[in-house]
């Protein structure tokens, strides 16, 4: 979803939103959330990275709090919370667990970094099925669809509004010159809807609810 762009399934009026009559809303996304022993790794390896001098220009994100983004909704209404559940049941059920792998170091983008990231993949095509699966399934209840490829990957961190041109250039050369192998592997076996509290201090994700992905017997 493009930046500035209000969801189109805030069916209850985005103009009562815009115009601040108390409409309750909720920032909220859908994804997949770590395994204990993924989340241990990316502690590890972000320890290690921010003890680099260039570290300082990063907000570097809690290791308990990463996890993998398939669709961001924005700000819903509390009283939307059943049909973004049931959209989120629906899109889990076309897709058997799978298998990811997490491994590499890269950012966003290599010359002038804004977010650097632990890579994701999965060879069995299932995650990008999934992520199309959401994308679709939201889309049923008015939520556009997303503007861009999916790229997925665990955020680490984000580079600081007030590191330069210089600074960003510097930090790109040295992200890409980190040797990071694999740091696990995970099963996936359900989504969750998230919420996201921002606080001075950084992003606190509460789950609201899970999906599992198909049964063995069904589809």
């Amino acid at each position: 979803m493009s930046e500035g762009r209000a969801p189109a399934g805030l069916r209850y009026g985005s103009e009562s939103l815009c115009q601040g009559v108390g409409v309750e809303t909720i920032r909220t996304f859908i994804a997949i959330e770590l395994d204990a022993a993924l989340r241990a790794a990316l502690a590890e390896l972000e320890g290690e990275l921010r003890r680099a001098p260039l570290a300082r220009l990063g907000r570097w994100v809690d290791p308990n709090g990463i996890h993998l983004t398939l669709k961001f909704l924005g700000d819903v209404s509390a009283g939307q919370l059943a049909e973004l559940r049931e959209a989120m049941r629906r899109a889990a059920a076309t897709v058997a667990p799978f298998e990811l792998a997490v491994a590499g170091l890269g950012c966003f983008s290599a010359r002038q970094p804004r977010v650097i990231w632990v890579g994701v993949e999965d060879a069995s095509g299932s995650l990008a099925r999934l992520q199309c699966a959401v994308d679709r399934e939201l889309g049923t209840i008015g939520f556009p669809p997303e503007g861009r490829p999916f790229s997925p990957h665990l955020t680490l961190a984000r580079v600081r509004d007030q590191a330069n041109g210089r600074e960003r250039a510097e930090m790109g050369a040295w992200v890409k010159a980190q040797e990071v192998g694999s740091l696990g592997r995970m099963r996936v076996t359900e989504i969750a809807l998230m919420k996201s509290d921002l606080r001075p201090t950084g992003a606190v994700y509460t789950r609201l609810d899970a999906a599992h992905l198909m049964q063995q017997g069904e589809g």
